[in-house]
């Protein structure tokens, strides 16, 4: 039901009373302005046909009705083309849900935790293959109370074998899965919703399948801050898993690690170079501090600024890029490389279809490949905060303090007005150069 103009999503996202330092939410649902269940449903053919052009300017302007959240962000992030009936979704969710039943039988056959509403915190084998016999700290249900209960397990019960294991795949999985639980008891944990463990071993399971199925990029911290909306906002499992899935497909590049590098480097330098140009006086003094890796914009970057804002107020920051950056080519790039678009009337089709940065990028034809909505939220952050780090920031310690103090402070709608600006200044810039 729409509520009235102006009122808070709290109450969606419940905080624990006890909880009372955690960042109020800014987001408001207000009419005409958010995108509503009726404008959301008015945007669909009765096929079922989806004209998101209709849907991206407002989501943008106002942020999505918390009811419809989870549904809107599958399309925003690809999972189902626009061009797709109502049965042809249909389909597609009963497959991908068998699909990710299978992966998750998979994942318990080798380890039979998984699936088993438990999940673990502490190694269960070593890095040459070795099981560890030491007992091992499961987390479950407490059926009086709803809560995790610490218990003590042998290993011999939570592995399917206690031989060596030699297969370098299954180790790799294995010796992630106490880290996503260690991760996942420290998620979210403000929030009602995982005052219920089912909530946690979802997540956990989630996590732990999608290390199996993605083995080239595994687990990495910050992976369960990124994962933890879904499964608040859609209800099904397997529709949790793909709509992360999906996610992680347009930003796994920052979590792939080689013994060289960081994945999430490639953006930090894109930072720097954003910076440079738009304000070269203060990319000149985070050098002469020994910043020039951009190092202190870490976790913004890899977990989407999750811990500078509420979570209401990620939520609203993260729909309202990618409305920004939408390009209906997301779907058919992953799911059907052969149905590219043709045509001047497809292409401008296209065009009505895409978010406004993307349109921006297009238009500046002779720019290189374009970059993150992301990284000009950050550029956008550092350049309201420039005369700050100018004048009281003489370490690298005092910049990381200065841009702690904008946890909860920030403002979402704003901080992606700042970017869409800095973009068009960067591109005019780099277009002279």
């Amino acid at each position: 039901m729409w509520r009235d103009p102006g009122t808070p999503t709290d109450s969606f996202y419940e905080v624990r009373p006890e909880c009372t330092d955690v960042p109020k939410t800014k987001f408001k649902i207000k009419a005409g302005k958010t995108l509503s269940v009726r404008k959301w449903k008015a945007a669909f053919t009765p096929e079922g046909h989806l004209d998101i052009g209709r849907t991206l300017g407002r989501i943008h302007r106002g942020g999505i009705h918390p009811s419809i959240r989870g549904e809107v962000w599958e399309f925003l992030l690809g999972c189902y083309d626009l061009e797709s009936t109502y049965e042809e979704r249909e389909e597609i969710r009963k497959r991908r849900r068998a699909q990710y039943a299978v992966l998750k039988e998979e994942c318990h056959q080798l380890f039979p935790i998984v699936g088993s509403g438990r999940f673990i915190t502490a190694p269960v084998i070593t890095e040459d293959g070795d099981p560890i016999q030491d007992p091992i700290v499961l987390l479950e249900a407490n059926p009086d109370k709803g809560l995790a209960t610490v218990s003590q397990e042998n290993a011999t019960t939570c592995s399917s074998t206690m031989v060596k294991e030699v297969d370098k795949k299954i180790i790799q999985w294995k010796l992630t899965l106490h880290q996503i639980g260690l991760d996942v008891v420290r998620t979210d944990r403000t929030l009602v919703f995982y005052e219920k463990q089912e909530n946690l071993s979802k997540l956990w399971d989630i996590l732990a399948v999608y290390a199996w199925f993605d083995i080239d990029v595994g687990y990495c911290q910050g992976m369960s801050d990124l994962c933890s909306p879904m499964i608040i906002l859609l209800e099904d499992e397997a529709d949790a898993f793909w709509c992360f899935e999906h996610l992680m497909r347009r930003i796994r590049a920052n979590f792939r690690c080689t013994e060289s590098s960081v994945g999430v480097e490639t953006q930090l330098n894109n930072l720097a170079s954003v910076t440079q140009v738009i304000d070269p006086k203060l990319h000149q003094h985070l050098e002469t501090l020994g910043g020039g890796d951009y190092l202190f914009a870490f976790r913004m970057l890899m977990v989407l600024f999750r811990r500078e804002f509420s979570f209401g107020d990620s939520l609203y920051l993260w729909e309202m890029m990618w409305a920004l950056e939408y390009d209906p080519d997301l779907f058919s790039e992953y799911e059907d490389p052969d149905s590219a678009n043709e045509g001047s009337s497809k292409a401008k089709a296209k065009i009505r279809h895409c978010g406004k940065y993307e349109r921006e990028n297009m238009k500046a034809k002779d720019a290189e490949a374009p970059l993150p909505i992301a990284v000009f939220l950050v550029a956008s952050v550092l350049k309201d905060r420039s005369s700050k780090l100018l004048t009281e920031a003489r370490g690298l310690d005092d910049v990381v303090k200065i841009l702690n103090d904008i946890t909860g402070n920030l403002d979402a709608r704003k901080a992606c007005s700042g970017a869409m600006k800095l973009h068009r200044k960067y591109l005019k810039k780099a277009k002279k150069t």
